[in-house]
């Protein structure tokens, strides 16, 4: 499981990981924001309304969810316990405070934050993505700070300065934890 703030990489880290590792793939999560660009429903996110998601927590269909920058955000159980089941591995890309609820729900899982060097990286990556507006990234920023306060309840900490550098540190605990589990 991947989390940290907003900048941070970890779409791109995520991308990285399930191209290079066998048998990794990405978690599909909900969520109640509208697509962006280029995203494609069921492979990027499953885009439901809020009143859909509120049913879809209310019959416990989600491990984790959250509200995060004004929208929900959840992963859906029964497609994760499926893959499990089958022995596969799945990469969930989530908050904090989902991060917390798997650790609940998972005392097995891997919990990776990933995070920028400093804030000036981070809200220069936010700046470059041209997803958000102005007021958007300033609330990405200020959430960062209180994201980052969560660092201590994962299994590891690790800053993405540099990409590859990033991509290896990560293929290296997944590579251990899959070991561990032979």
């Amino acid at each position: 499981m991947l989390s940290g703030p907003a900048g941070a990489g970890k779409t791109t880290v995520a991308e990285r990981l399930c191209r290079e590792l066998p048998g990794l793939r990405r978690s599909v999560s909900a969520t109640t924001r509208a697509p962006r660009a280029g995203e494609v429903e069921g492979r990027d996110y499953f885009f439901l309304t809020e009143d859909e998601f509120m049913r879809r927590l209310a019959r416990g269909e989600f491990l984790e969810h959250a509200r995060v920058h004004g929208h929900f955000y959840g992963t859906p159980r029964a497609p994760l316990d499926e893959a499990l089941r089958a022995g596969e591995s799945r990469l969930l890309v989530i908050d904090v405070q989902g991060a917390v609820q798997v650790r609940a729900a998972r005392p097995d899982a891997l919990l990776i934050f990933l995070d920028a060097p400093d804030d000036v990286v981070l809200g220069q990556r936010l700046a470059d993505r041209r997803t958000d507006n102005e007021e958007e990234r300033r609330r990405r920023l200020a959430t960062a700070a209180a994201e980052r306060a969560f660092r201590s309840r994962y299994d590891y900490c690790v800053t993405n300065d540099n990409l590859d550098r990033a991509v290896s540190e990560l293929r290296a605990l997944i590579d251990g934890k899959r070991e561990s589990k032979m």
